[in-house]
């Protein structure tokens, strides 16, 4: 599969890159048997990940919180030294209580927006933020960040504009109306969403995807229908692409590494109404090496990967360092979840750069 690229590798390239090992500001862990197959792949390259809450059902307590967490540390590889970074599920009914709980564990960082359907397992999420007000008060007052999945889902709205007109309708308003919230735009794939951000007020983020980064929409259709480049939010057109790789490589603050890893089995995916998600845990860090080497940037990765994350989150950055390696290796076609298998990106193609031993 023939993938979008910014620019060609420069003469003079480095074959070995050293970095602060970096964190993941967004990953999909799923439950359950899944767990074992997914979380050791983040904690071979991560110290820490937000593990999403979108799950059945959904996270939206506290204790639903700790014991999620729990449950991923017990999926750690003995040895590893991996943080979980807990969220909370933000729907119309979260009180401000609930908030103050979380903040007081001192394991959730942040409530993660989902739009009612926007996304995989939405259907719990807000369907007026008029009805957030409190908890969004109270996350003000404590600190906690609202991490916000920028779409509408009016059927109005075009898919590939539900992003423009979010951040139009409702992440502007939302910002002043909260003066004090702290906000991240997640995955965010729009050159309109990367000029509201850069914009925006202090205690304003957004996370950038590897898969946003390399592929733009054609590859959806290339050959075909590819049912394992289909994400929420969707693949934009080249010149957003463009945008993002520039956000990603600038030495922006705002913009950090969120994969958005995603795992669906096989047969989720190659349906007659496939789920949306790419896995890409298994090369988390070494696809961003790609895209960061296309753009003759890869002195740019550490702060991306590493260092605007935890400055935007009021966290130390990781003290121990990785080291990545132009080791071109082949992704199996399928990997285990579960009982059954999913295909991971890139499946059966290699990735450029692989993590030292």
């Amino acid at each position: 599969m023939r993938e979008a690229s910014t620019r060609s590798r420069q003469p003079g390239s480095l074959d070995e890159i050293s970095l602060v090992r970096p964190d993941d500001w967004h990953a999909h862990f799923r439950d359950g048997a899944v767990l074992a197959d997914v979380v050791p792949a983040s904690a071979a390259r991560f110290a820490r990940a937000v593990a999403m809450p979108n799950l059945l059902p959904p996270v939206t307590t506290t204790g639903a919180a700790l014991a999620y967490r729990d449950r991923i540390l017990a999926a750690v590889p003995p040895g590893a030294a991996f943080e979980p970074l807990m969220t909370l599920y933000l729907t119309d009914d979260t009180g401000a209580d609930e908030i103050r709980r979380a903040t007081a564990s001192g394991r959730i960082i942040g409530v993660k927006l989902y739009p009612a359907g926007a996304t995989t397992n939405s259907a719990h999420g807000v369907t007026d933020l008029g009805r957030c007000g409190a908890a969004l008060d109270a996350m003000q007052e404590c600190g906690l960040v609202l991490m916000v999945h920028g779409e509408v889902t009016g059927e109005d709205v075009d898919v590939f504009d539900r992003e423009r007109v979010f951040v139009e309708r409702t992440l502007a308003p939302l910002l002043d109306r909260f003066p004090g919230l702290k906000v991240v735009l997640e995955h965010v794939t729009t050159a309109d969403g990367v000029e509201f951000v850069r914009g925006a007020r202090d205690g304003v983020a957004a996370t950038i995807t590897a898969h946003h980064l390399l592929l733009n929409r054609n590859a959806i259709f290339e050959g075909g229908l590819r049912p394992h480049h289909y994400c929420l939010p969707v693949l934009k057109r080249e010149r957003h692409r463009a945008v993002l790789v520039d956000a990603a490589t600038g030495g922006e603050g705002r913009f950090f590494l969120g994969t958005d890893s995603a795992p669906h089995p096989r047969h989720a995916k190659e349906s007659a109404c496939g789920c949306a998600g790419l896995y890409t845990a298994h090369a988390g860090i070494e696809l961003y090496a790609e895209a960061f080497e296309r753009a003759g940037a890869l002195d740019a990765l550490e702060g991306f990967a590493s260092r605007n994350g935890p400055a935007f989150y009021g966290l130390e950055p990781n003290r121990e360092t990785i080291t990545l390696r132009r080791e071109p290796r082949t992704v199996p076609n399928t990997m285990p979840i579960g009982d059954d298998v999913l295909v991971p990106f890139r499946a059966g193609s290699r990735v450029g750069w692989s993590i030292a031993p």
